[in-house]
């Protein structure tokens, strides 16, 4: 099944964002080479494609677990989790329809 994990940054997060984005995409890699991963990407804080210094205001990526407690392990041991990056992260199933 599908899940969604919705993260909140904390404010002026982007330096951190930076200081892990490697870690943090690799994961992401690892999940779309496995066939695993609908989406993925940062809500940028402006409305722009490239916000710049403003930064982002959180992440949201879909993408299939055997479990809830499967995802939402996954998403504790996120890099931005350790770096201070998110100040909260929701995880539910999600129903893909289209």
């Amino acid at each position: 099944m599908y899940y969604a994990i919705i993260s909140q940054d904390v404010e002026d997060s982007l330096e951190k964002r930076k200081s892990v984005r490697n870690d943090h995409i690799a994961r992401l890699q690892a999940l779309r080479d496995e066939g695993r991963l609908l989406t993925a990407g940062p809500h940028p804080r402006i409305d722009s494609e490239d916000p710049g210094p403003a930064g982002f205001s959180g992440s949201l990526i879909v993408a299939e677990f055997d479990s809830l407690e499967q995802a939402q392990s996954w998403a504790d041991d996120d890099p931005y989790i350790a770096a201070g990056v998110y100040e909260k992260v929701i995880v539910k199933p999600y129903k893909k329809v289209f």
